[in-house]
């Protein structure tokens, strides 16, 4: 199957890919940013094919390879095949879920993704069972949710919609219910709001589903008060 890159704005792409669980499609999103040095960073890299790889070389070099939480890292060993000189970083917990990747870094306090900072980060702390990083391309006025923001679209499949509206997320972009019932250090998990927040966003790229476009700061505002 073919992924496409599409541009979302200056030096900022998604591929939109299947993703199935328990034969139902939730959909998955890579997004992919090109820094000023023309290196790459791929966020929750989606399976790859020849197609893509081609599309992702003609961008650039691919130089961060990132899973943003315990759950995204299953198409990774493809992309350290093709890419072995990129690399890998995880969200805080996963090396020990997968082993068998050897990992640059995992996202902490202490550590910088790339030197000049032109992709910002927080860890949103809190929620350990996902350890989900939450990013932000000033550039494009971008933010980046995995797990913990979707945006499912009233027209889907019946299984879908029964998904979402259990999930608390149907005809609406929202926090997940799941999320909510996870968090386990709310005192934290508002610390990381308010870091969110603090970033001048308008678009969200959502993994599952539909990307914010505009209006995005107001509507993540809304859906992280409850937290």
């Amino acid at each position: 199957m073919k992924y496409h890159l599409k541009p979302l704005d200056k030096n900022i792409w998604t591929a939109q890919s299947v993703q199935k669980l328990l034969g139902v499609d939730f959909g998955g999103r890579m997004t992919v940013i090109r820094l000023s040095s023309g290196d790459l960073f791929l966020h929750s890299p989606v399976k790859l094919n020849d197609d893509l790889s081609l599309e992702l070389e003609a961008l650039g070099e691919v130089k961060y390879l990132v899973a943003p939480n315990k759950f995204h890292h299953l198409h990774l060993t493809d992309y350290i095949s093709r890419y072995p000189s990129a690399q890998v970083w995880g969200a805080p917990g996963l090396s020990e879920k997968r082993s068998d990747i050897n990992f640059t870094a995992e996202f902490g306090e202490d550590v910088s993704l790339d030197p000049d900072d032109e992709i910002k980060w927080v860890l949103f702390d809190g929620v350990p069972l996902f350890n989900e990083v939450v990013f932000y391309h000033p550039q494009s006025r971008t933010v980046i949710f995995t797990d913990f923001i979707f945006n499912y679209s009233t027209n889907e499949s019946l299984w879908v919609k029964l998904y979402a509206w259990i999930d608390g997320v149907y005809g609406r972009p929202d926090l997940s219910r799941l999320i909510k019932y996870m968090v386990r250090d709310r005192e934290k998990a508002r610390e990381s709001v308010q870091k969110i927040l603090s970033w001048d966003f308008d678009r969200v790229s959502c993994t599952h589903r539909d990307i914010i476009n505009s209006g995005g700061k107001e509507i993540i505002t809304k859906a992280l008060s409850v937290i």
